[in-house]
């Protein structure tokens, strides 16, 4: 039974290689040959298994297994798996193994063979599992990849040749609207019904079948008002009241599980002390934003949330890298900046999101943000995310003063990938 899985297997990478590849934006040294374990994370359905077999095959000849196959469920001797990969495949020095979170006590099995000098690349669609598990069992010995959904850099590369202005502020308004998630851009489907059914069968496989969730409908409550919330602060008390979480520990339960398997990700409000950020409400962002637009959110109600979950989108992805960590700050007066960018110990940038910087208003209420913010946090680079010109000017705001530049989204999202 093993080898008839492993021959069906086979032919489905030999496709997946076959297909049109878009280059993904990773640091370079993630794609050099190493011993260290490469572990690609990120959302169902967003390119991992693509661009881990072409990564795979750049290092040399592999085997591959994909745990995501009800074959390859329950008790699985993880022993005679490998003798027969190892005697269809001829042996191979370098393993794929894709979705490998399905596989029970996989860590001690890539332990394991990493132990005995195989090389593995493998794949996997729950963020603490690979997280921590690999952090206990792997400590300096592995490599995270992460692969979200295309960014815009990425959606560029897939038109196949050079955009004109125009036709790159094209390219960014559609994908602030219908996220990244790549099959529904490189195949004629219903774009609404796949990313429906995508996130019915990662609420239903990943959380509630795995976690064996009873409250069906509370989860299914929260998801779908986190969806239509997105770019907003919540609480775990909130979140128990308008969904049937039974309790706000429930709430936070049920979160926790929709951001391990990569719909959503948090931030915390910045503090300089450690227990005053713990308790303080945070704010909601999903991994893509069509999934937003196509599960709850309104998308003429306030276009300002899809562009900040955009840019929330392209930071997170660095952050995942340990590139900087982000917050958003408020203060007593409610005076709020989208994102405080720290690295080390140090505040490095603001920034702000406004699509409309023509209302003198707005602009004012988000210029005394930075500039408060600036004060308080020391820091003195200001940046206004818009979908205008770029400029940059000095401001004030009574005895505060500060440069705040101006840059167009499109190219802050280049920059950024």
């Amino acid at each position: 039974m093993i080898r008839d899985v492993l021959i069906e297997q086979r032919r489905e990478l030999e496709e997946i290689l076959a297909e049109r590849y878009v280059k993904r934006t990773v640091p370079a040294h993630a794609l050099q040959a190493s011993p260290l374990v490469k572990v690609v994370i990120g959302p169902r359905r967003a390119g991992k298994s693509f661009f881990a077999a072409h990564l795979a095959q750049s290092l040399g000849p592999f085997g591959y297994v994909n745990f995501d196959d009800e074959r390859l469920a329950g008790e699985l001797d993880a022993g005679s798996l490998l003798t027969s990969v190892d005697e269809f495949y001829g042996h191979p020095k370098h393993l794929l193994l894709d979705e490998i979170q399905n596989l029970p006590s996989w860590e001690l099995l890539v332990n394991r063979l990493q132990r005995h000098r195989r090389r593995l690349v493998i794949t996997g669609s729950n963020s603490n599992l690979l997280s921590s598990e690999l952090s206990t069992h792997l400590t300096g010995r592995h490599q995270t990849i992460v692969i979200f959904p295309f960014s815009l850099c990425e959606l560029i590369r897939l038109q196949g040749n050079e955009l004109t202005q125009a036709e790159r502020q094209s390219l960014l308004d559609r994908y602030v609207r219908e996220g990244g998630m790549p099959e529904p851009w490189v195949t004629a489907i219903n774009r609404v019904e796949y990313l429906r059914t995508l996130v019915h069968s990662i609420l239903y496989k990943d959380i509630i079948s795995r976690f064996r969730i009873r409250a069906i409908q509370g989860l299914e409550d929260l998801a779908h008002y986190l969806f239509s919330n997105v770019a907003k602060e919540f609480s775990y008390r909130r979140l128990a009241q308008v969904t049937r979480c039974r309790s706000p520990h429930t709430a936070e339960k049920y979160l926790r599980h929709l951001e391990e398997a990569f719909l959503f990700f948090t931030l915390p409000r910045f503090s300089f002390k450690a227990r005053e950020q713990a308790s303080a409400n945070k704010k909601v962002y999903c991994v893509d934003n069509g999934t937003a637009t196509a599960l709850g959110f309104r998308a003429g109600r306030d276009q300002g949330q899809l562009l900040e979950n955009t840019v929330a989108i392209a930071l997170r992805r660095r952050e995942l890298y340990g590139d900087f960590s982000i917050f958003f700050w408020r203060n007593a007066a409610n005076q709020e900046v989208d994102f405080v960018v720290r690295q080390g110990l140090q505040v490095t940038e603001l920034i702000q999101v406004c699509r409309d910087v023509s209302d003198p208003k707005t602009l004012d209420l988000e210029t005394r943000a930075l500039l408060r913010a600036g004060a308080e946090l020391d820091c003195n680079r200001l940046t206004i995310l818009t979908v205008g010109e770029a400029k940059e000017y000095e401001a004030q705001w009574h005895t505060i003063k500060g440069t705040i530049r101006h840059v167009p989204l499109a190219e802050w999202l280049t920059a950024h990938a």
